[in-house]
C-alpha cells in the first residue's frame, strides 16, 4: 500500500513569525480535522526547520523536509547545507530536483543522482521532482524527457534504495502559472512513470512508489486530481501558504 501524501513547498517565503503562526494553524487544522492516513509534510525555508520541528514533533501526521541539500558530504562550500546535518537535527525528507533549482542553479540529472544517494545514506526521504517545461510538452517526447530524467538520477539505485524515494511529478508549465494539468494529463504521466518504474524495478515496487503531482493544486482542483488512480497526492507550492486552504488539500486526499 503506497502512502498518501500532501508536501507544501513554501519556497522562500515567510518571515519568521509568519512562519510560525502559519505552522501553528497547520498543526491545529490537522489535529482536529484530518482524520485518514494521509502523511503531511512542510517545506519551510532551511532556516526555520529547527524552531519548527518543535512545533511538529508531537503530531505523528507532520513531517518536515528541505528544499534542497547538497550532494557533498561535508567541506568548504560556503552556503551549502549537508543531508547529515538535516538528519542531525531531525528532519525527515528532502526535495531535490525541483524545476527552479534545475532551471536557476542548473542542476543536472547526474548531480541530482549524487543528492539522492548522499540523501538515502543520511537515512533522508528524498522526493524526486520530474517535469517538462511548455516547450517540450508541445514539440518533444514529453513523456520520454520525464521518464529519462528519472533514468539518469535513480535507476542506479537498488531496489531497496528505490523503495524509499518519493516522486513529484510537477509540470513546468503549470508552477506559478496559474495553468493546472488536468486530471488526465496527469494521470497520463502518473501512469507512464508507474510503468517506467515496474519495466526498472518490477510491479511490486512501482505499485509501492508514492507519485504526487506537483502542478499548481488548490482547494479548488485537488479533490478531482486526487481521484486518479496514480496520483497519490500533491507538492504544493501557493496554496501551502494559506493554512485553509493547504488543509483542505490534505482533506482531499485522506
Amino acid at each position: 500500500m503506497r502512502k498518501k501524501i500532501v508536501a507544501g513547498n513554501w519556497k522562500m517565503n515567510k518571515t519568521l513569525d509568519e512562519a510560525l503562526a502559519l505552522t501553528s494553524e497547520v498543526v491545529n487544522m490537522v489535529n482536529d480535522e484530518v482524520t485518514g492516513d494521509v502523511q503531511v509534510i512542510l517545506c519551510p525555508p532551511a532556516i526555520y526547520l529547527t524552531t519548527l520541528n518543535k512545533y511538529v514533533e508531537n503530531s505523528p501526521k507532520i513531517a518536515l523536509a528541505a528544499q534542497n541539500c547538497s550532494d557533498k558530504a561535508s567541506g568548504a562550500y560556503t552556503g551549502e547545507i549537508s543531508a547529515s546535518m538535516l538528519k542531525s537535527i531531525g528532519i525527515e525528507y528532502v526535495v531535490l530536483g525541483h524545476s527552479e533549482r534545475r532551471e536557476y542553479f542548473g542542476e543536472t540529472n547526474a548531480q541530482l543522482a549524487g543528492k539522492v544517494n548522499i540523501a538515502l545514506e543520511n537515512g533522508l526521504t528524498p522526493i524526486f521532482c520530474c517535469g517538462e517545461s511548455l516547450n517540450q510538452r508541445q514539440n518533444e517526447d514529453y513523456i520520454g524527457f520525464v521518464k529519462n530524467q528519472i533514468t539518469e538520477s535513480l535507476f542506479h539505485l537498488s531496489e531497496e534504495q528505490f523503495g524509499k524515494v518519493v516522486i513529484a511529478y510537477e509540470p513546468i508549465w503549470a508552477i506559478g502559472t496559474g495553468l493546472t494539468a488536468s486530471s488526465e494529463q496527469a494521470q497520463e504521466m502518473h501512469a507512464a512513470l508507474r510503468a517506467h518504474i515496474a519495466g526498472k524495478y518490477g510491479n511490486e515496487v512501482a505499485d509501492n512508489t508514492s507519485i504526487l503531482y506537483g502542478g499548481s493544486v488548490g482547494a479548488a482542483n485537488a479533490e478531482e486530481l486526487f481521484a486518479s488512480p496514480d496520483v497519490d497526492g500533491g507538492l504544493v507550492g501557493g496554496a501551502s501558504l494559506k493554512s485553509r486552504d493547504f488543509t483542505t488539500i490534505i482533506k482531499a486526499r485522506q
